[in-house]
Formats: structure tokens, C-alpha cells, sequence
């Protein structure tokens, strides 16, 4: 099993995050990987940039030596009912959002509580990808959410990072998410949520996990480039047609 694109990654802009831009361009060549995501935190979050940051990143370039970048955002989800922190202006610049828990935004609460936050979130249209929804500090109903997730078009992530040093004791949550979406018949997102270019398309424990299990690749819509733009395009996503030429080329 290979995967070929990240969908969350860190830089700099994030404070607890220690890699460039660039360095991830090189990484990303590196390890053969066809494109690769910034995203930096929502502006709740206290290590968040400026807004202006996302505005400006049309200056960096959609591909470098022949892999492509997008720009995203891992926005974070408000208490107490739910939505994201991405002000109306911010969303044109972005190319998808993640959404996500994060404990100095959203004190964790109840699984009803938690729960209802997120599908509500899901519900807005206003993002393409639940963020590490295996921690076990945010007790979900997974089933619920993982149908209200398949209605929207909205994908769970299975996060690399929460089985090897973040958010620990997602692992058996993050397995059960996996046979959730297999059996409703529904697509995840793996992803390295790399904080430093070295870990950028780590997914090592997602794979072991997803392959001790049966989960086929099929329904991992980051698998290649195509496959997570087709996803994206499902959005209507410009960037999709941004890259079209670069994408059949491949």
C-alpha cells in the first residue's frame, strides 16, 4: 500500500512546527510523493498566523520540480454547537479545510456534546475532512458521525501522528473508525500531520493498521494525486482545474 499525498502537514507559521515551505518541497521530491498540504492552524488556535498568511499564499508555487502543493487550512471546531473558525474572507484562498478538536478551543465535553458539535460542523459544507477524530479526549459516537460524514462528502482522517506520539490511546478508535467506514461503505483520508518536513508522508501506522484489518486502498481518497483532486472536484474546488494538465500528465 502507497500513498502518495499528504493532506496536513505544519510549517513554521505554526509555531510549534519547525519545517519551511521549501523544505517540504524537498522532502516531498525526496520520497517520490506527488503533492503534499499545508495546513497551518485556524486563527483560534494561540500558535495560529495572521489571517493575512492565508491570504498571501498564492505566492508560493503550485509545483516545484514536478510536485504540486495545496493550501489548506486545519481550522478548528467552536464551542459549544459546532462550525469552524475560517472568517468569510479566508475561504476563497483555501483549497480544502480540515476540521478538527482542539483542547484550547473546544473544552472537551460530553460524547452527546462532542458529538453533535461535529456532525453540525460536517452539516456546513465548509470543510472536506474531520481531523484526527480518534482522540480519545473528544468521545464521539463514530457510527453517526461517520454517516453524517458520508452524506456530506466529508472524509474522517486516520492521523499517523496519533498512533506514535499524539493523542495517545487513539489507536483503538482509529481502528474502529476504519471498520465504520468499511462497512457503511464510505473513504478516509491518511495523513502524517507532520510538524517537521522529515515526517512529511509518514504513514506507516496507518497503513499497518488499515492492512491488519483488510481496508482496501480503494477507499483511501489520497492515494494519488487524481484520486484526491476527483475528491476535491466533488467540491468544486478551482484547484482542481488548476492542476488538470499536471494531473494527466502524471
Amino acid at each position: 500500500m502507497k500513498i502518495l499525498v499528504d493532506t496536513h502537514s505544519h510549517t513554521i507559521a505554526s509555531t510549534h512546527a519547525y519545517s519551511t515551505v521549501n523544505e517540504y518541497f524537498v522532502e516531498a521530491k525526496r520520497k517520490g510523493m506527488q503533492m503534499f498540504s499545508l495546513t497551518d492552524h485556524g486563527p483560534q488556535m494561540p500558535d495560529s498566523p495572521h489571517p493575512w498568511h492565508f491570504g498571501n499564499r498564492n505566492v508560493i508555487p503550485r509545483l516545484i520540480d514536478g510536485v504540486a502543493c495545496l493550501k489548506g487550512i486545519e481550522a478548528n471546531i467552536l464551542p459549544p454547537e459546532g462550525g469552524l473558525d475560517v472568517p468569510a474572507g479566508m475561504k476563497p484562498y483555501l483549497d480544502f479545510v480540515i476540521a478538527s478538536f482542539h483542547e484550547p478551543v473546544f473544552p472537551p465535553g460530553t460524547q452527546a456534546v462532542n458529538t453533535q458539535a461535529l456532525i453540525n460542523t460536517i452539516a456546513t459544507g465548509d470543510c472536506q475532512i474531520i481531523g484526527h477524530p480518534g482522540n480519545p479526549n473528544f468521545p464521539i459516537d463514530y457510527e453517526a458521525v461517520i454517516i453524517a460524514a458520508k452524506e456530506h462528502n466529508v472524509v474522517p482522517e486516520i492521523n499517523n501522528s496519533s498512533f506514535i506520539q499524539s493523542r495517545q490511546g487513539s489507536e483503538p478508535n482509529c481502528i474502529r473508525i476504519l471498520e465504520l467506514v468499511d462497512k457503511h461503505d464510505w473513504k478516509v483520508v491518511f495523513s502524517s500531520d507532520a510538524h517537521i518536513a522529515f515526517n512529511l508522508g509518514n504513514y506507516e501506522q496507518c497503513i499497518s493498521h488499515a492492512e491488519s484489518i483488510g481496508f482496501p486502498i480503494e477507499r483511501i481518497v489520497n492515494r494519488d494525486a487524481k484520486t484526491y483532486l476527483a475528491f476535491l472536484a466533488e467540491h468544486n474546488k478551482p484547484v482542481c482545474e488548476e492542476l488538470a494538465q499536471w494531473c494527466e500528465s502524471l
